[in-house]
């Protein structure tokens, strides 16, 4: 049995909790926008880094949060 491929949003919602969960917070200046172009909406990214905030701790979640913040506006302009 062959193992199934992760489809490009499923990679990208990955890689954008890692590096959350890594504190690599500046990595997600090209990761959230390349993750919305992939197929994860905004919210769902909103959730991802709400979410993760219980697990990876609120200063990383809150860094996250601002980068996404920063890059869902600039994509809006």
């Amino acid at each position: 049995m062959g193992a199934v491929p992760l489809s490009k949003r499923d990679r990208s919602l990955a890689t954008v909790s890692a590096l959350l969960a890594m504190g690599n917070i500046d990595q997600l200046n090209f990761h959230l926008p390349f993750a919305r172009d992939n197929g994860v909406t905004e919210q769902e990214l909103i959730e991802t880094i709400t979410h993760l905030a219980f697990y990876t701790g609120w200063p990383k979640a809150m860094s996250a949060m601002t980068v996404a913040k920063n890059a869902f506006t600039t994509e809006e302009n």
